[in-house]
């Protein structure tokens, strides 16, 4: 094996912004750039702003980068980029070294740094820290995967409740009954695939992120489980093939989730559940409007962080109670 490389001087760029801001400017800029050539992270600070950093191999055009930004998120963001070069410093190391693992629930996502702190009695999913929004250490990733947590803990304590097998063709391509949308990642799509044993549908429009989500399903040994495809929306032949769904995440923005609302509503299977995050709390009403509008009922809702996650049950009778706490009618039986 040949001796790790000498750490370098790094070109940065740093923008403090909203979370909005913050992903635009991160998918702008990794997706105009190789993979090899820039890396962005961003992290929601105390005060709920959010600081981007784009690690750059060799020196950028600033100009250059101004523009793309001014395009993809405005002047003031452009404007307020401030670049900077620093020292050598091996920054692989002290990034893991920075991001501890995240609990929720019965999950931990960890790093392969932190593999062997994983408890046995955990369901651990291991995701390096590469990409801006997907390392489960934000709050809306933490809110849907406290989500999946009751739900399933519901399904165990339900009668009868087993543990389907992957099927190959035709037949498998029915049985998918969980469906991430947006996976980016694909955090969601592992954690549904270890915790229930059942067939996800995992989609994203970035092809890039189609590639990472699959090579970390196998990294997770949960490839047997997860079919990843490449997606805008959801009316590609995939999504119609494997409805009904009995349980769809969409961890993304208010906006898109409002326009998915309508098609979500028509792959969800009676009583099955939909998971809404990427809410900024005073985004929740919007997002939850929509949904009620097209018969889906609000079963619990998760604040995190100044983030809200929304469980929604699709044709449910008001009455006792949800296994994830709200008020309606009736137990919907469990994915």
């Amino acid at each position: 094996m040949r001796p790790p490389s000498p750490p370098v001087a790094t070109s940065l760029a740093r923008l403090a912004t909203d979370a909005a801001t913050a992903r635009r400017v991160s998918d702008a800029v990794t997706e105009s750039f190789n993979a090899d050539e820039v890396a962005a992270a961003a992290f929601e600070e105390a005060d709920g702003r959010w600081s981007l950093t784009l690690h750059f191999r060799q020196r950028p055009d600033e100009a250059a980068v101004r523009a793309l930004i001014a395009a993809a998120a405005g002047s003031a963001a452009a404007d307020a980029l401030v670049f900077e070069t620093l020292a050598p410093t091996d920054w692989v190391r002290k990034g893991l070294e920075g991001l501890p693992p995240v609990d929720a629930g019965r999950f931990v996502v960890h790093g392969a740094h932190a593999r062997a702190r994983v408890a046995v009695s955990r369901i651990g999913i291991e995701i390096e820290a590469a990409l801006a929004f997907g390392t489960g250490h934000h709050g809306t990733t933490r809110g849907c995967l406290l989500a999946l947590d009751r739900i399933a803990k519901a399904r165990r304590r339900r009668p009868g409740a087993s543990r389907a097998t992957p099927r190959s063709g035709r037949k498998r391509r029915r049985q998918a009954l969980v469906l991430d949308v947006g996976t980016g990642t694909g955090v969601l799509a592992i954690a549904a695939a270890k915790a229930l044993r059942r067939l996800v549908l995992a989609s994203d429009i970035d092809p890039r992120a189609v590639g990472i989500a699959r090579s970390n399903a196998r990294n997770n040994g949960a490839a047997t489980y997860i079919d990843t495809i490449r997606a805008a929306g959801l009316e590609a032949r995939d999504f119609r093939e494997r409805a009904p769904f009995r349980l769809i995440f969409a961890n993304i923005l208010l906006e898109p989730l409002k326009v998915l609302a309508t098609p979500m509503s028509r792959l969800v299977a009676r009583n099955g559940y939909v998971v809404l995050s990427g809410l900024l709390a005073a985004q929740a009403s919007a997002a939850l409007a929509s949904y009620r509008a097209r018969g889906l009922v609000l079963a619990h809702r998760i604040p995190l962080e100044g983030w809200v996650t929304l469980v929604l049950v699709r044709q449910v009778r008001r009455s006792r109670g949800l296994p994830c706490g709200g008020s309606i009618a009736r137990r919907p039986p469990a994915p």
